[in-house]
């Protein structure tokens, strides 16, 4: 197996196959491939627990499906492009070296690697959509490639080092930092401050990708350059209104 990160801005993970070599992603993040790559998608590969880890991936909102791409007979090539500026990081993923990465943030990986919920937390209605914060674990062995989004700042955090974040700038992190999501301090803060409700709090040890252009903030300065539906034609449509389905799209990733 061979792989390269093509282009700058909107990169592309391309991957070329030997006969009988595989990667799989969640379904929908295909971008093209040769004609001897395989498909064959189903809900095991990445299931990372079995039917019941495939359950919680559904309640989570997450994709249950993962596809398989196999070379057959003859080298092929699969590539995987990125859906929103940012960067694509490979990672080595081994027993005790595991990754919690944001909804939309794993690309593909090696057979070995498993899939797995790793956190959900309720933060009401707001910006994350009602199934509230959810981040995704990468285990078992292999390569991982992740997906964040904007520009990646990378900290180290040294034991019992804090680093209070955004959620929506958390990209990923190591297994071993402590996690959880906090309220903002202060009544003051929480209704004047204009940053949201919550932080993530995030304990060292351990290596932190932070992503400059969380999705969610991005919907929300696309949403007031959206073409807004007549009232009129907002009730035809029993209230959702067009602008409701393509922002929706947006925060949901399109899935």
């Amino acid at each position: 197996m061979q792989t390269r990160i093509l282009g700058t801005t909107m990169p592309v993970l391309e991957v070329t196959l030997d006969p009988n070599e595989s990667i799989f992603s969640e379904s929908g993040e295909l971008s093209w491939m040769t004609a001897s790559i395989q498909m064959t998608t189903h809900t095991q590969m990445g299931g990372g627990g079995g039917l019941f880890g495939v359950l919680k991936r559904a309640v989570a909102g997450a994709s249950i499906f993962m596809t398989e791409y196999r070379a057959f007979q003859s080298p092929g090539a699969v590539s995987f492009a990125a859906k929103v500026p940012g960067h694509i990081v490979p990672v080595e993923v081994s027993p005790g070296q595991e990754y919690l990465v944001h909804r939309h943030g794993f690309l593909c990986a090696t057979p070995q690697v498993s899939l797995s919920l790793g956190f959900q937390q309720s933060l009401g209605a707001g910006i994350f959509g009602g199934d509230g914060f959810v981040l995704q674990r990468v285990g078992g062995m292999g390569t991982a490639w992740l997906e964040l989004s904007g520009e990646l700042i990378q900290k180290t955090l040294a034991p019992g080092e804090v680093l209070r974040v955004h959620p929506g700038h958390v990209g990923a992190f190591q297994a071993s930092v402590g996690f959880q999501i906090t309220m903002v301090p202060g009544i003051k803060n929480m209704i004047f401050g204009g940053d949201g409700l919550f932080l993530a709090e995030l304990v060292g040890p351990g290596a932190v990708w932070l992503q400059t252009l969380p999705i969610s903030r991005l919907a929300h300065q696309i949403y007031e350059y959206l073409p807004k539906a007549p009232a009129q034609e907002t009730a035809a449509m029993g209230g959702a209104g067009l602008l409701g389905g393509i922002v929706g799209s947006i925060l949901n990733g399109g899935q």
